[in-house]
């Protein structure tokens, strides 16, 4: 049986009228915890949500514009766990649907350009895309580690990163692709992961 095609086959998403229409964190948890079962899918998502809500703050922005990369790193994966098959399509529609701010949405459809056929091209896209892959093999490191995330180092995740065999699932030419994407240099990327992601009061 063949896998279904996860191409979204367009690249624009919402509708420029509902900018700055947003969840408010409460009703973001309430639809990740109606549509995610897997409680390991929860924390990669939470943990996503965070490193992207840390990382506009780090660059200045407003808590606003914060919130809304928030949003798009907490929802990103919320229809994988029980519509693989249509993942990514799902939640962009429930969102259009909800009349969200576009951007949120569309940086959702670019967490996977090589699935979803999505160019990221804001800042915000491409650091979804960065954070997605890298912040769940930093959490697999973690777990393997007798004291988590303490005195954990880029080296270590380098290491890690190498081993095909550890993570398997990660894709690391995903990793790879989306720093390039980004701009930022992998090891910076990596400490910045590393900081605060293992710390982080999840929300």
């Amino acid at each position: 049986m063949q896998t279904p095609s996860l191409n979204l086959n367009r690249q624009e998403f919402g509708d420029p009228i509902n900018k700055d229409n947003v969840l408010t964190l409460e009703g973001a948890h309430i639809l990740l915890n109606e549509w995610v079962l897997n409680e390991r899918l929860k924390v990669h998502m939470k943990q996503v949500g965070h490193l992207m809500k840390e990382y506009a703050l780090q660059e200045g922005m407003a808590a606003f514009e914060a919130h809304k990369w928030h949003l798009a790193g907490l929802l990103h994966d919320a229809d994988w766990d029980q519509w693989p098959d249509q993942h990514c399509r799902k939640i962009i529609e429930e969102l259009e649907t909800r009349s969200i701010d576009p951007e949120i949405i569309r940086a959702i459809a670019c967490h996977g350009p090589r699935y979803f056929g999505v160019e990221p091209r804001t800042t915000m896209d491409k650091m979804l895309y960065a954070f997605d892959e890298l912040s769940g093999l930093v959490h697999a490191y973690s777990l393997m580690r007798p004291e988590g995330y303490v005195g954990m180092e880029v080296k270590g995740v380098k290491k890690r990163l190498k081993d095909k065999t550890f993570a398997a699932q990660v894709n690391r030419e995903d990793i790879e692709d989306a720093a390039q994407r980004a701009e930022i240099n992998l090891e910076d990327l990596i400490a910045f992961v590393v900081a605060k992601q293992g710390f982080a009061e999840l929300s």
